[in-house]
């Protein structure tokens, strides 16, 4: 059985909704390989892209416990009507 605190954890943890237009909306072959912009229910963002921390770490700032994804611009632009202002 999981602990009332658990049960809060794993739902401030889930995703609310995505962000973008789904993957059948939109110039992606597969649902299982296309980048996204989620809301969290914690109020953050989770962010599904293309991990180059490896050739960008040089010129961003990036913590050892985080990564830089890069997005196509169309998965930005999709999403930014649906990005809270506040």
């Amino acid at each position: 059985m999981t602990s009332h605190l658990g049960r809060n954890a794993a739902r401030a943890s889930s995703i609310k909704r995505r962000l973008d237009n789904a993957p059948d909306r939109r110039r992606c072959l597969s649902g299982n390989t296309c980048p996204g912009i989620y809301e969290l229910h914690s109020g953050k963002f989770a962010v599904v892209g293309t991990d180059r921390t490896k050739e960008l770490r040089h010129l961003l700032a990036c913590g050892e416990d985080q990564c830089i994804v890069v997005l196509p611009r169309h998965t930005l632009v999709w999403a930014k009507a649906n990005i809270p202002d506040a």
